[in-house]
């Protein structure tokens, strides 16, 4: 089987593509680089150049493959809304491909995106925020326009916090603000929590999806529910040896910026449902543990 992965020379990709090699598949590497051609080649992958600009040129990665799996999104914060109503596009043109036939289609979504009907963890069933509230839902959006046209075997695969000792999701945010701040900050008790899995445990379970993943489906790549903001900030702090401090919620947007609501909010996520019907168990480093070893908080 040849999978068409895009986003794949990115943090994730580049753990994706070998992940997929060593279990047998054939990988189809969209890059827009000369650097990036050479990385893909250099893991026994094929190269598919292009970009997610350019729609045709994503239409032809997925139409020579099997399966797509879509990582790549712009994160430019600064321009949000736009790049989520472009991600809406791209997942639109890769499901033009495998319309009417059981070809995998892996759409890549947030379990920050999801609110939890009962105040628990969220679980696979919770909806997500509309992408009037929040840009970046257009691409669950996308996903489910498509399910309901039978856009081939569409799932979603919502990540939370995904590290290793490089990077670490929306946490490596916080490191950079506390570099500016000269002091690391929580709101209140920083009881609110976010959700992390180690990034080895994350590729695999896009590997189970494309194997044994229901159209439809909704999945968790939870590995830890939820770890509380302020022993984030503790061990930050540790690490970059500078003052940890409570802030009230009317402090936060002046430090925090435009993640103020995101440090306030509790985004707590469970995996059980995932766990059960694909049979993943996270095996990897939780995600204190490796902000201790963390390289972009050496000093």
């Amino acid at each position: 089987m040849r999978v068409f992965v895009t986003g794949a020379t990115g943090f994730i990709g580049c753990a994706l593509v070998p992940e997929l090699i060593n279990a047998g598949y054939q990988v189809l590497g969209l890059t827009r680089s000369e650097a990036g051609a050479k990385s893909l080649a250099a893991a026994g992958a094929e190269v598919h150049r292009g970009s997610l600009e350019d729609l045709e040129s994503l239409k032809g990665g997925a139409a020579k493959s099997d399966a797509v799996i879509h990582l790549a999104f712009n994160h430019d914060f600064s321009n949000l809304k736009q790049n989520s109503e472009d991600d809406r596009k791209v997942i639109e043109t890769l499901g033009e491909v495998p319309a009417g036939s059981d070809r995998p289609l892996i759409i890549t979504s947030g379990t920050g995106l999801v609110r939890s009907k009962t105040g628990a963890p969220a679980v696979e069933t919770d909806d997500h925020v509309s992408s009037a509230e929040f840009p970046r839902a257009a691409s669950e959006e996308a996903a489910e326009a498509l399910i309901a046209k039978g856009g081939g075997r569409v799932m979603v695969m919502r990540l939370p916090q995904v590290h290793d000792t490089s990077k670490q999701g929306r946490i490596t945010l916080h490191i950079q603000t506390a570099r500016q701040q000269g002091r690391v900050a929580y709101v209140g008790e920083g009881k609110n929590r976010l959700p992390a899995v180690h990034l080895s445990d994350a590729v695999r379970l896009y590997r189970l999806a494309l194997e044994k993943g229901q159209a439809g489906a909704r999945y968790h790549a939870v590995a830890e529910e939820g770890v509380a903001l302020r022993d984030i900030a503790e061990v930050i702090g540790a690490r970059l040896k500078m003052p940890v401090e409570s802030i009230t919620a009317e402090e936060a947007p002046k430090y925090f910026g435009w993640m103020a609501h995101l440090a306030m909010i509790d985004l707590a996520a469970s995996s059980a449902l995932t766990r059960e019907r694909l049979g993943w168990r996270p095996v990897g480093p939780g995600l204190i543990a490796d902000l201790e070893r963390a390289h972009n908080l050496e000093i």
